[in-house]
């Protein structure tokens, strides 16, 4: 039986689709950043996908791969389960690359940051879609799953973020697939919880401690005096939401000239693993709103630090 972190036994241990990079025609080994030449890839635009080895994240894949002019990465924490998915879309001719990132792994998201810096000088576009839920039924405690929810759906994000924002070329688009459970579950918390969240003046740095606040609220079992709702998963998208929303803010600010649109979106309920075979859309239908976004047209100057749902910019 596998265990969390804090060592408490899991019924139900959520797979976590984190990133993985290397040439499709490779060696299973991720090229090492030491070793690749700056060449021609500079001038190449690249696309890079987490947690793409199954689910909305080879959907989005599969749409690039028809719609992207570039390089599209399909990445998994498991190289082998990479690799096959990469082959799976190849049989459908098409090509994507791969190299191996496992979001989790702070190692392993500096390891990936320097292999696109060096090969392609940055990268274009970034669909942050890894990410975890636990089973209704699961009966793991509370304090249990909030901690293992956020660690990946939030602060590992957020550290992918902090390591790939800098490398977005002019022009790129970043894309952070969160939830509508997100949205609902703002609605649940305090008034003041939901003031601060949409406050436009929310720093990062506060919302990582409100983050950390609802954790350790947990484990205390007061999170709800705290005046958060009793889902992990949705705190951790709404955190995902607002984070997407100051990073945009801070784009617009620190980099106004280079026309990055940096948004959050709901792909919907979508038949994967983590949402079950009774939701109402295929991956590929689950894919077509991040896709849109990451597709968003040279010059366009929106959406950008919005909350998107069906192509649509929704309520916050």
């Amino acid at each position: 039986m596998r265990k969390t972190p804090s060592g408490h036994p899991l019924s139900f241990f959520p797979v976590v689709v984190s990133l993985c990079f290397t040439p499709l025609c490779s060696s299973s080994t991720a090229a090492s950043p030491s070793t690749t030449t700056p060449d021609h890839n500079m001038a190449t635009k690249v696309a890079v996908i987490t947690g793409s080895n199954k689910g909305i994240g080879l959907a989005i894949v599969r749409a690039l791969c028809k719609q992207f002019q570039g390089d599209i990465y399909l990445t998994a924490r498991d190289v082998g389960r990479g690799q096959e998915a990469v082959q799976s879309l190849a049989s459908e001719g098409l090509k994507p690359m791969f190299h191996q990132l496992d979001i989790n792994d702070p190692n392993s998201i500096t390891t990936a940051a320097a292999y696109f810096k060096d090969k392609y000088g940055g990268v274009d576009v970034l669909v942050n879609n890894a990410g975890i839920a636990f089973k209704t039924a699961d009966d793991a405690p509370f304090a249990v799953q909030a901690e293992v929810t956020l660690k990946t759906n939030f602060f590992a994000t957020r550290d992918m973020l902090t390591h790939f924002l800098p490398l977005i070329k002019a022009g790129g688009r970043v894309v952070n697939v969160s939830s509508f459970v997100g949205s609902s579950t703002l609605n649940k918390c305090s008034p003041a919880l939901q003031q601060r969240f949409r406050s436009e003046d929310i720093s990062e740095d506060e919302l990582v401690g409100l983050m950390q606040q609802f954790v350790d609220k947990t484990k205390k079992g007061e999170h709800k005096e705290g005046g958060w709702p009793q889902t992990a998963y949705g705190v951790s998208k709404t955190g995902l939401t607002t984070l997407s929303m100051i990073q945009a803010r801070r784009l617009s600010k620190e980099r106004p000239n280079d026309g990055i649109l940096l948004n959050a979106c709901c792909p919907g309920w979508v038949r994967t693993d983590m949402a079950g075979p009774k939701a109402t859309k295929s991956p590929d239908e689950g894919a077509v709103t991040p896709v849109y976004l990451a597709l968003l047209p040279p010059g366009a100057t929106e959406p950008h630090g919005k909350f998107v749902s069906e192509k649509q910019v929704q309520p916050w």
